[in-house]
């Protein structure tokens, strides 16, 4: 079946071409050309907008925003972003990287969607034609959402308070076994002051280990002081069971990861 592509010049029209059955929005089409080409007959046109500022990003006083059509490639070499391009650079391999938006990435079902729990560490805001939410909101009820995300936002990590890993069985491009990202910060003591852990793989979307992060605090980062918080990274997760691992193998993993992650200097 033939698919029809509509192009408009503001967001606003096309949210209005969005309400036809059969439609959906097209950022890089990574995951509905993707599902078109497989067969899913409930795509019949793919609507896309054309307004330059959702290809902009915009760096002020340690606040960025980055529009949603902004590529994985394009974070990975932005001059500013290098903090982040370890984990921009784990979307998939360099013709993916070319084509896989930030505001796509944000919809993609466990286990893609690597990039979106760098996003989630980092508390980030999610900006889209009706409004800003918050990336807990907006994951949480991203599948009843029709509207069109336009950027994100989110304060610049620190080098050393940012750290991400992603976990596969074929390098350099395979798709996630898991990936956790997390922002630390340390007081003087080098305890830990706060803290936020994102883990994918570990539920169909992005998600928070907070029995973890309350467990990091006040605590430093040796074996002894992660000890209480590698034994309660596994609260409230539901992880996925796919090709490439089972749900048993992902939870026995994601303490030995995320012990190797918070002991990296």
């Amino acid at each position: 079946m033939a698919l029809a592509l509509q192009t408009f010049s503001t967001v606003k029209d096309a949210n209005a071409a969005l309400t036809v059955a059969g439609s959906r929005y097209l950022g890089g089409g990574t995951l509905v050309v993707r599902a078109a080409n497989e067969g899913d007959i409930s795509v019949s046109t793919l609507v896309r907008a054309s307004d330059p500022a959702l290809s902009g990003i915009a760096l002020s006083g340690g606040k960025v925003r980055i529009g949603a059509s902004v590529t994985m490639a394009e974070i990975a070499r932005h001059p500013e972003l290098g903090t982040l391009a370890k984990a921009a650079r784990a979307v998939g391999g360099p013709a993916i990287r070319n084509m896989a938006t930030i505001g796509g990435n944000l919809f993609s079902p466990a286990p893609y969607g690597d990039f979106a729990v760098a996003l989630l560490a980092l508390d980030a805001t999610i900006a889209a034609d009706d409004g800003e939410s918050p990336i807990e909101t907006f994951l949480a009820a991203r599948d009843d959402s029709r509207a069109i995300v336009t950027s994100v936002g989110f304060t610049l990590p620190k080098t050393d308070s940012f750290r991400f890993l992603k976990v596969s069985r074929v390098k350099p491009k395979g798709v996630s076994v898991l990936s956790i990202a997390i922002v630390l910060e340390q007081a003087g003591d080098r305890t830990v002051s706060s803290a936020r852990v994102a883990l994918g793989c570990m539920a169909d979307r992005p998600m928070r280990a907070k029995a973890a992060e309350k467990a990091l605090l006040g605590r430093t980062l040796d074996p002894d002081g992660i000890a209480p918080a590698l034994a309660a990274a596994a609260e409230g997760i539901s992880p996925i069971t796919d090709p490439i691992a089972s749900a048993w193998y992902r939870a026995e993993v994601l303490p030995v990861h995320l012990g190797r992650l918070l002991l990296t200097e």
